[in-house]
């Protein structure tokens, strides 16, 4: 599928979603939107994704099958200076893509337009109605499974998660990443965005997620929200549980003192960390953290060398930047 993806103002910092598609996507990237660097490719932002122009709206778009919102905002709000690309997109026919907590298709401009034009608005954060309390099944699963949990929100569990797959894949395995955020369901085509799901029901999402996938050896669920965060631990709680894993692989960034946006809110030192996510997985699983990546993209090389030595004493687990050094054999091996 060709599709445009929608950034204003925000990539590649707070693009994560854009980010994903472009590094991880099977899509073609046809034109990133972002009225900021309009004029500019991808590549002078990011150097190491699928390349594509910048365009300052949708009039400037190529032809398309999709547009894709790329933005994954605190909060999951629409932003009123959106709506004249979405409205682009629908009038040329294009479907359009959405992980807001906003959904478009309960936009009356937009629904009309959708059904006029024969196109559909896809709100990945829409969870399925037939969810249920999980019923402790989880751990059943044949296939290794290891969950991806972070000191933050944003410091790079998605990201390793599919760094690991890769990984995982050029071995031999069967691996897949189990999506559980709007971007991996968007990469992915598939998963249920645990943040929208109603809280009893959050923890059996996850549980019927990781039943899904057939004869894998390798299943990397997909973490969100970070335990000590005030306002997203339940959802991480919610997939700890219910993935019942059977390892976790910690995911921090270098340098993080404080929860961003709650920066009253000191991280626990690392090595106290993994003891609350190893205590709080234990009722359920006996998984330990067997690994740690590392987000170093605002370091040198020889910084970040020595980041993520000091990171993986700290965490007593080997580590990794997965984006600048890839997935090493002692990782791969910890976790397997």
């Amino acid at each position: 599928m060709q599709v445009a993806v929608l950034a204003h103002d925000s990539f590649p910092d707070r693009a994560k979603t854009a980010v994903g598609l472009l590094r991880y996507g099977d899509h073609e990237v046809r034109a990133l939107i972002d009225r900021e660097n309009a004029g500019e490719r991808v590549v002078n932002h990011l150097p190491d994704v699928q390349d594509a122009p910048i365009v300052a709206s949708m009039d400037d778009v190529p032809e398309v099958d999709a547009l894709v919102i790329g933005i994954a905002p605190i909060g999951g709000a629409f932003e009123e200076s959106w709506r004249a690309d979405v409205r682009a997109a629908l009038e040329r026919g294009c479907d359009v893509l959405s992980g807001l907590h906003d959904f478009l298709e309960d936009d009356e401009e937009f629904a009309e337009l959708a059904a006029e034009n024969s196109c559909t608005l896809q709100d990945l954060r829409k969870p399925p109605e037939d969810l249920t309390v999980a019923e402790g099944t989880a751990g059943d699963v044949d296939a290794t499974v290891v969950t991806t949990v972070g000191t933050d929100c944003s410091t790079g569990k998605m990201t390793a998660s599919f760094e690991l797959r890769d990984a995982a894949r050029e071995r031999g395995l069967d691996a897949a990443v189990v999506p559980t955020g709007q971007t991996g369901v968007a990469i992915t085509g598939w998963g249920i965005v645990v943040d929208r799901v109603i809280a009893d029901y959050a923890a059996g999402a996850v549980e019927r997620l990781v039943q899904i996938p057939q004869g894998q050896d390798l299943l990397i669920v997909e973490g969100q929200g970070a335990l000590a965060h005030p306002a997203y631990s339940g959802v991480t709680t919610s997939i700890l549980h219910g993935s019942a894993p059977d390892a976790l692989v910690l995911c921090h960034e270098a340098g993080l003192e404080a929860i961003h946006g709650y920066e009253s809110f000191a991280i626990p030192p690392l090595a106290a960390y993994v003891d609350i996510y190893e205590r709080l997985a234990a009722p359920i699983s006996d998984a330990s953290v067997v690994a740690g990546t590392l987000n170093t993209s605002g370091l040198d090389d020889d910084a970040a060398a020595g980041a993520v030595a000091e990171y993986g004493e700290a965490i007593d687990a080997p580590a990794t930047d997965p984006v600048r050094d890839g997935v090493p054999e002692n990782v791969l091996d910890a976790i397997l």
